[in-house]
């Protein structure tokens, strides 16, 4: 059954919104969107290293989003506004990724699938990283779930039942960019934050609860990559950004439908 390509791209779009959904959620509640969009340009200049050692792109792309999200967490703490650091390092780690890829002149590299992704050329290998992160995310959210929504509704409150919010951060930082190393495959650096944000934004009008926001979020998301991959196989297009195109359409069907229920709901 994995020999076929489309049943493997499926998988690891799947795989991919597994850890998405609930991560987005927790970038919905925090208003860590730029966080997200941040974390993937920084992972072109791990695509880069990668080339340049001969290694694992998934291992160059972690690397580089964990250190991201390390020097933010850290920095944060220090005085530094959080989107001045997120601007900063976005723009200058893609700047050095699109550089020293140019400097990559005896390497064949298509920069688009990079950028956009590749979902269609997903192999064996990729399939068991990307489920094999996707879990570990899962696992980590669902183990920190009480203590991350704790610290995201009030850090006082947290104080006081003995927990640190700067920990918190950081362990949700670094499932953040975990998801970004897995998902590049898929969606590319310039889509995985509207995987991360879009679906949970669908969900939260609809949400009394987080966990239920969660859910909605991860089934929202499910939708827009079975969508996404019909969608491309009928009109021949990008599958990458045709799932997000179904996710955007989702939420401009669900918003409207939102506004005239009676007595909406938000989790958070």
């Amino acid at each position: 059954m994995l020999d076929d390509f489309l049943v493997r791209a499926t998988l690891a779009g799947l795989g991919v919104v597994l850890a998405a959904a609930p991560l987005g959620c927790f970038v919905v509640w925090r208003r860590m969107a730029f966080f997200g969009a941040a974390t993937a340009h920084a992972a072109v200049l791990g695509v880069a290293l990668s080339l340049a050692l001969s290694m694992s792109i998934f291992v160059g792309v972690l690397a580089v989003s964990l250190l991201m999200a390390v020097t933010v967490s850290l920095l944060s703490d220090r005085g530094y506004a959080m989107d001045t650091l997120l601007g900063v390092m976005a723009h200058s780690s893609l700047a050095f990724g699109l550089v020293a890829v140019s400097f990559l002149s005896d390497v064949r590299i298509d920069l688009m699938a990079y950028l956009f992704g590749d979902i269609l050329a997903v192999g064996r290998g990729d399939l068991a990283i990307i489920w094999g992160g996707s879990l570990l995310v899962l696992g980590l959210t669902l183990w920190r779930w009480q203590a991350l929504l704790l610290t995201t509704v009030n850090a006082d409150l947290a104080y006081a039942e003995g927990l640190d919010p700067s920990r918190e951060r950081l362990i949700l930082t670094l499932a953040l960019a975990i998801v970004v190393a897995v998902a590049i495959k898929v969606v590319g650096v310039l889509l995985i934050a509207a995987l991360l944000i879009i679906p949970a934004a669908t969900a939260r009008p609809f949400s009394r609860t987080p966990e239920r926001m969660a859910m909605a979020a991860a089934g929202l998301g499910a939708l827009a990559v079975l969508g996404g991959m019909w969608g491309s196989w009928q009109w021949d297009t990008p599958t990458g950004p045709t799932i997000v195109c179904v996710s955007a359409t989702l939420f401009a069907l669900l918003a409207g439908l939102a506004r005239s229920l009676p007595g909406r709901h938000r989790a958070v």
